[in-house]
């Protein structure tokens, strides 16, 4: 009988812990997990490029939603090879996202100017709730778009954003300046936006 108990007990583990990394698992494509885990956390993947019609039409394809957990480990692993990419010396951005990387999850890295020694935050399923009527007037590059960098009139002076924390806390706060029009660049990039398409507004309007 108290074998039967025994064996009982590590079939419910067994259970739980297949369920777990099933679940695990359906937060990214078996393609997905490996791209990420083909190398170590400090490898930075490679950025998708506009020139490229394969790299383009991702680029342009709105992300998903990512559950937060830090158990994850595919997911921990990828929020540390975005990191590495971003800070990579071929790259030294202030900020990224997912789908830069091929990775079609709501999932972003921004450098908060606004906070002493400027920081790195990584923030899951970011969105803007709020657009101040004030613009602000800055220049934009971006790690998708090779050698260039233009004036965009658009951007906000302040946003409202929600997001998650990797501990699943949801959270809500006011942005604003530079670190504002990093959050609007990169949230775009989770909808398929690029800064391009402001500048294409802007003449379109202007006519």
């Amino acid at each position: 009988m108290e074998k039967c108990i025994h064996l009982m007990v590590f079939i419910l583990l067994f259970t739980s812990c297949g369920s777990r990394n099933k679940v695990i698992s359906k937060s990214f494509s078996d393609q997905q997990i490996n791209m990420i885990m083909s190398s170590n956390a400090s490898k930075p993947m490679r950025v998708f490029k506009i020139n490229n019609t394969k790299d383009s039409i991702l680029l342009r394809t709105q992300s998903a939603y990512i559950k937060p957990d830090l158990n994850n480990k595919v997911l921990k692993h990828f929020t540390e090879r975005l990191f590495a990419t971003v800070r990579d010396s071929l790259s030294m951005g202030v900020g990224i996202a997912a789908p830069q990387v091929g990775i079609l999850k709501n999932i972003i890295w921004v450098q908060r100017f606004d906070k002493d020694e400027a920081p790195f935050e990584v923030y899951l399923n970011p969105k803007i709730v709020n657009y101040s009527q004030t613009k602000q007037t800055r220049r934009e590059g971006c790690l998708s778009i090779p050698d260039r960098t233009d004036i965009v009139n658009t951007r906000s002076k302040k946003i409202t954003i929600t997001y998650d924390t990797m501990e699943g806390q949801h959270v809500t706060e006011v942005i604003t300046d530079f670190t504002a029009v990093i959050f609007q660049h990169e949230i775009d990039h989770l909808y398929g936006i690029l800064y391009l398409d402001h500048l294409e507004k802007e003449i379109k309007d202007a006519n």
